[in-house]
């Protein structure tokens, strides 16, 4: 049981964390493409607070694979979901416009990044050129810390509107549907060592648990022993997102989380 003096200082950290993604540097930073054609393109998208700079190691990892790496920046801080989705879209079609017809294209997420990602295959037409997607630790059933937020401050979600999207009763409000062309798997993290993790009671990553990046309908799953902050920067998680994209696999056959009732 979380004592009310760590759920204090917890939430106070994560206000502080919000506080901070303002001046966060990485926001500004401007999301580019590299030119390797005629390599497969890979939308790379961030997660909350942060910007494309954080998909950098993994953007790395993909062009010595041979990938074409595209690393977008959203607004993912006071914008909601489905609105930061719509700048994707617009992106993901400017790039998409110069790519020969029917060429596929996969995406890869993190944490927020990939809900962004299951929007846009739920509901824009272009959803048809993605044949793989990876999301890394993404709140696919919402995120707990959303909720707290909102039960301790309604201005706090207003303000900081993605926190609005993460809510685990608003994630039925983003519509998502899976389209059958697109092979999805899901990555989570259980190093729970965050300061913020010790608000959780399931197995998680210090932000996400892990039965949240898990739902049914996934081709694969698979959990790894890192936190938030590093899962997807990590050389491992790189060398799995690679195997994904080559095979439709991470390694063997996907399991759901233990403890999972679906």
């Amino acid at each position: 049981m979380v004592s009310p003096e760590l759920r204090i200082l917890a939430l106070g950290l994560l206000l502080a964390l919000l506080i901070g993604a303002c001046d966060n540097p990485a926001l500004n930073s401007k999301g580019h493409s590299r030119n390797n054609p005629p390599a497969k393109t890979v939308f790379l998208v961030h997660g909350y607070g942060n910007g494309a700079g954080e998909m950098e190691p993994l953007a790395d990892f993909l062009e010595a694979a041979g990938y074409r790496a595209v690393n977008v920046d959203l607004p993912l801080t006071f914008d909601h979901v489905q609105e930061a989705s719509d700048i994707f879209a617009e992106k993901v079609e400017d790039v998409v416009s110069g790519l020969i017809d029917n060429e596929p294209v996969a995406m890869v997420g993190h944490s927020t990044g990939g809900l962004v990602i299951r929007y846009f295959l739920s509901h824009y037409p272009e959803h048809r050129r993605v044949d793989r997607a990876v999301l890394i630790a993404t709140p696919n059933r919402g995120s707990k810390l959303a909720g707290m937020v909102a039960e301790i401050s309604d201005l706090l979600v207003e303000t900081f509107a993605t926190l609005d999207s993460l809510r685990p009763e608003k994630i039925s409000e983003l519509e998502l549907s899976d389209p059958e062309e697109t092979r999805i798997g899901a990555i989570a993290g259980n190093k729970g060592n965050l300061v913020l993790g010790r608000l959780l009671e399931d197995e998680n990553d210090g932000r996400v648990e892990v039965k949240s990046v898990y739902y049914p309908e996934l081709d694969d799953f698979a959990v790894v022993p890192f936190n938030h902050k590093e899962i997807h920067q990590r050389k491992e998680t790189a060398a799995m997102v690679i195997r994904f994209l080559k095979s439709g696999f991470f390694e063997g056959a996907p399991l759901p989380p233990s403890g999972s009732s679906d």
